[in-house]
């Protein structure tokens, strides 16, 4: 039975006060996200927490509550929009509903790489994106590997956009990435991830997208048969504080709060790898087919949406500015 949403609600703050009976000589943050806690972008939250009680000396610390137990992408960052939750994780590709910019990253096959992608995030184009949250109380910390984005099909062989014709495809709650399924023809059905793997398993979409850990640890190779290598999207996470914490911090907790997050990147960007390889080994094992197919006819399908993003001009200038910094 489906909770009413005002339930819901009080539960959710609720879970939240009893996580704030810490001693008062420790500030305690309370993280909540929507992934496994064998995610690598969990581990790397895991890490947070270890560099910034060492780097407070047990002065700050961090409570996690993952799998969605706070609610979606969505409603933990409208918790951090009223200051009920402190820090999460979301999808550059939901940050976009809450920081109009930030659908930059879903424009198809922006990428060279993932180094040109690092040197984007990690430099003065990445950080001008984490300010703009401000203006709608949100701090942008950092960003978090989460690889490149590929096809997955229940029961349908992909190989040309002309395949996913009529397809229902399950996508993120983002414009752009509805866009994008409408140039390649197939039908783009918005689902929570939660609720992903019972709706492919009754075939209430035929397919979605994602990296090759999201697709093996969430076990969605048990209800789908074919992974399509398009590698269409390279959509960082985003980890976020609220401003109503951030402006109660004081420059030292500060300090450390972004000390840990820049060193946890590290950490969670090499795990990020390791996992890649474990996944695609994984998934492979379990029977799926890996299809890769030629780029370029999906590349042509999703070029139409570089005319529409150019016309706004603060977009127009970020590709600018992610195309001059591609491989020399």
């Amino acid at each position: 039975m489906k909770l009413p949403n005002s339930f819901k609600v009080l539960s959710i703050l609720l879970l939240l006060m009893a996580g704030c009976s810490e001693i008062s000589s420790v500030r305690t943050l309370r993280l909540g996200h929507g992934l496994d806690v064998t995610h690598p972008v969990h581990q790397g939250m895991l890490q947070i927490d270890h560099h910034l009680q060492k780097l407070s000396d047990g002065k700050m610390r961090l409570v996690i509550y993952p799998n969605q137990q706070l609610g979606s992408e969505r409603e933990c960052l409208e918790l951090l929009q009223i200051g009920s939750l402190d820090i999460t994780k979301v999808s550059a590709a939901v940050m976009e509903n809450f920081v109009p910019n930030f659908k930059i990253f879903g424009l198809p096959f922006l990428f060279d790489d993932k180094e040109h992608l690092f040197r984007v995030l990690d430099g003065p184009t990445g950080q001008s994106l984490l300010d703009l949250g401000t203006s709608s109380w949100l701090k942008g910390l950092g960003y978090y590997d989460s690889g490149s984005r590929s096809f997955y099909l229940k029961n349908q062989r992909v190989e040309h956009p002309d395949d996913l014709k009529g397809l229902k495809i399950r996508v993120m709650e983002s414009a752009s990435a509805i866009a994008m399924m409408q140039h390649l023809g197939a039908s783009p059905t918005p689902i929570s991830w939660g609720e992903l793997y019972t709706s492919l398993q009754q075939g209430v979409v035929d397919g979605a997208e994602n990296n090759p850990p999201s697709l093996y640890l969430s076990k969605h190779y048990e209800v789908t048969n074919y992974y399509v290598m398009s590698e269409h999207t390279s959509i960082p996470d985003v980890i976020l504080t609220s401003t109503h914490l951030w402006n109660r911090l004081s420059e030292e907790e500060r300090t450390w709060l972004k000390k840990a997050v820049d060193l946890s990147t590290v950490f969670q960007r090499d795990l990020w790898n390791q996992s890649e390889q474990e996944s695609m080994l994984g998934v492979k094992q379990a029977g799926i087919e890996v299809i890769y197919p030629e780029k370029e006819p999906f590349r042509k399908a999703v070029s139409p949406m570089y005319d529409s993003f150019k016309q706004d001009p603060e977009i127009a200038q970020l590709i600018q500015s992610i195309e001059s910094k591609r491989n020399p």
